[in-house]
């Protein structure tokens, strides 16, 4: 089963390939998207009713235990990149998009798992979280459309990938109140979509010391593409088609 719906302002596209009588497979996808679109009407900084919009305007004293939760972990990559990372910057509203997208697509994959389905790939925006592969995944090139830099292997995880390719240089530096402009992308591949979403963002904020950083993370591999053009990858990214692959820093 193959669906495709525009939900958060990107494509979200599920395939599942459970038999369907064995799962209700419209049951297992309508779960998935509804769970999406009232994630972005409760925490979507774009939409002035959200939890998040009045909660930056100071109208409400409490807030529910999912946006604790988001907070939370805000903070929590805040800390740990020395403030590169940060959803409260100077003259801007609060926006825990970066860390909103890979939360709520992991939880809506916890929610195919508990209907049963084992076998599915969901993709939101590029962004991916997969079960009972093996799935192939492609990593997008920074400078060309139409080319991939990697293919990757993953049978159970999430690969999410920050890069200056859609938006332009939309990531700042929470530090210097800059665009992080160090790298062209990187890609990290993780345990859960929440992880691997937040650290791309977090990472690609810290700019080329934030390869080393998100590398040394427990469970986390990556592949990152500097401004030199250089390629920087962990020794257990998930390359398809290589049993091991070492580190290596080259020109694309």
């Amino acid at each position: 089963m193959r669906r495709v719906e525009h939900v958060m302002g990107f494509p979200v596209s599920l395939r599942i390939d459970d038999e369907g009588d064995v799962v209700d497979l419209d049951a297992a996808a309508d779960s998935v998207f509804a769970w999406l679109r009232d994630v972005d009407a409760r925490f979507s900084p774009f939409k002035p009713d959200s939890e998040v919009s009045r909660l930056d305007r100071g109208e409400v004293d409490g807030v529910s235990a999912d946006l604790a939760e988001i907070l939370a972990l805000c903070e929590h990559y805040r800390k740990a990149t020395g403030g590169a990372f940060d959803v409260r910057l100077p003259g801007r509203g609060l926006d825990p998009c970066a860390v909103v997208k890979g939360w709520s697509v992991q939880r809506a994959a916890q929610l195919l798992t508990a209907s049963g389905t084992r076998s599915f790939c969901l993709n939101a925006g590029g962004d991916v979280v997969v079960a009972g592969g093996p799935w192939r995944v492609g990593v997008r090139h920074p400078e060309h459309a139409d080319r991939l830099c990697a293919v990757l292997d993953l049978t159970d995880g999430a690969v999410a990938t920050s890069a200056r390719y859609e938006r332009g240089d939309h990531i700042i530096d929470g530090r210097t109140g800059h665009p992080a402009t160090g790298l062209l992308s990187l890609t990290v591949v993780a345990p859960t979509l929440t992880e691997a979403d937040s650290v791309a963002t977090a990472a690609f904020a810290m700019g080329t010391e934030g390869v080393e950083w998100a590398a040394g993370l427990t469970g986390c591999e990556v592949f990152a593409v500097g401004a030199d053009r250089g390629v920087l990858r962990t020794a257990g990214f998930p390359v398809a088609g290589e049993r091991t692959v070492p580190p290596v820093s080259r020109a694309l």
